[in-house]
């Protein structure tokens, strides 16, 4: 395909010659004004201008200025008869590329125009490989070289430009909300405000203040209009995290925002539009949720536009030295140490090691070493005990043993799902919210089945 070239001058005789002169070389459009050339190079995908200073009544410095202001300009080049110093530097100062004075060598205009088309492929090259170092530099956080991680990296790519509502699905420590930040920064909109909530962190009342504001006086204590996070967001990304923990009337309001891009404060009847990219984050199936009739199932449609699945540690094992040694890298700095090597011993650990915590429970478990470790190495001895120790909960794979269980206890389901949450809780020594992470509920739900275990 040849490149297109824009000729704008006033005579006809000119336009004509300098067609003949090109249409071997070029894709040639021709236009006697502004107001026809403007309109070519708003219907046509127009790679190079040659334009003529004066064009009767018209001012081609104006075609210039309004070419130059198009999405993807072209490069222009100015011939005049009237060449002088001062509007060869006025044309330059305004974006042109060069000025060429009259009468044309036609040889000269061509060598002009092909170095001006070389240019322009330069640039937007230089423009495409500039974005793509972005996209390489954020997804640089995204660490991992398994066929699971390349596939979530690929769909990132994919999706972020987009204006898609997306749902992102993994356990909990999977990294979850790194995919989220990077979703926003590789979006259309890295700019604007990504804005985050965690609905399991917040009752229902609390949680729809928190979303759509409030009015003064909409409730005891509403002393003042409050915006909600949604208004926050406006122009950028909204992420709402466990959005499996929200109750039934916020999903029917946050549908409604969905569906019609506006929202009502609490307390107020006025619609205010919001313009926000929705991303969503639940350790839950909610498509589970939505057959036990505990999600709405319209509600789950229009989060689900887009799926981003993040793999478990253990179905990735080939990411975990590269995990570990950019953790390593990462509390040295903030620990003012120097980086010290994992020992095979203690690589091997970490490689066997069933993580039910995930990527979390893994950094957690490097800086545990980099802060114990007083040698020139990280030992076994200097990762957390419970690594080697047998009481971390099982993995989701694992299966019961018939050595720790007697064969009535071990199909039991209350039996099997008490002994887990207490190894949960000697994992986290006590700390509820960490079990919780671990068994990949929320801290409410753990808190209700110790109730009913009679803690």
């Amino acid at each position: 395909m040849l490149p297109t070239l824009l000729i704008v001058d006033d005579e006809r005789s000119t336009r004509d010659g300098l067609r003949s002169a090109l249409e071997d070389e070029f894709e040639v459009y021709t236009a006697a004004g502004t107001r026809e050339a403007l309109a070519i190079l708003q219907s046509e995908a127009i790679q190079l201008v040659l334009t003529d200073l004066r064009l009767g009544g018209d001012s081609g410095m104006d075609l210039l200025d309004a070419a130059l202001a198009l999405p993807d300009p072209p490069v222009a080049i100015m011939m005049t008869a009237y060449g002088s110093v001062d509007t060869a530097v006025e044309a330059m100062r305004r974006g042109a590329w060069h000025f060429v004075t009259k009468p044309l060598n036609l040889d000269e205009v061509e060598m002009l125009l092909k170095r001006a088309l070389r240019s322009r492929n330069l640039e937007t090259e230089n423009k495409h490989l500039v974005h793509q170092v972005k996209k390489s530099h954020h997804l640089d956080r995204l660490i991992g070289k398994s066929p699971e991680m390349q596939k979530v990296a690929d769909h990132i790519q994919q999706v972020a430009p987009t204006r898609a509502t997306i749902l992102i699905e993994g356990e909990t420590g999977t990294g979850k909300e790194v995919v989220a930040h990077l979703l926003h920064h590789l979006s259309g909109r890295p700019a604007a405000k990504m804005v985050t909530v965690h609905c399991a962190a917040l009752s229902p009342q609390l949680l729809e203040s928190e979303l759509f504001g409030h009015e003064k006086g909409a409730f005891t204590g509403a002393s003042q209009r409050r915006i909600g996070r949604f208004e926050q967001a406006d122009g950028g990304t909204l992420f709402l995290d466990e959005i499996g923990e929200i109750d039934v009337t916020t999903q029917i309001k946050l549908l409604r925002v969905l569906s019609e891009r506006t929202l009502e404060r609490v307390g107020g009847n006025t619609p205010i539009p919001v313009d926000v990219r929705l991303i969503t984050a639940t350790h839950k199936n909610l498509r589970e949720l939505v057959d036990r009739g505990d999600f709405r199932e319209d509600f789950y449609y229009r989060l689900n536009v887009v799926k981003v699945v993040m793999p478990p540690l253990r179905a990735r094992r080939e990411d975990i030295v590269l995990l570990a040694n950019a953790f390593l890298q990462e509390f040295a700095k903030e620990n003012e140490r120097p980086v010290k090597p994992l020992t095979d011993a203690a690589l091997q650990l970490l490689q066997s090691y069933g993580w039910p915590g995930n990527v979390r429970e893994l950094r957690t478990a490097i800086e545990h070493g980099v802060v114990m470790s007083n040698d020139a190495v990280i030992d076994v001895r200097h990762l957390p005990q419970f690594l080697s120790s047998g009481t971390a909960p099982p993995s989701h794979f694992s299966q019961p043993s018939k050595n720790s269980l007697d064969a009535a206890a071990e199909f039991n389901l209350h039996v099997l799902e008490a002994n887990t949450i207490r190894a949960a809780l000697n994992v986290a020594r006590g700390n509820r919210t960490h079990a919780a992470d671990l068994l990949g509920i929320s801290r409410r739900t753990l808190q209700r089945k110790l109730q009913e275990l009679g803690h």
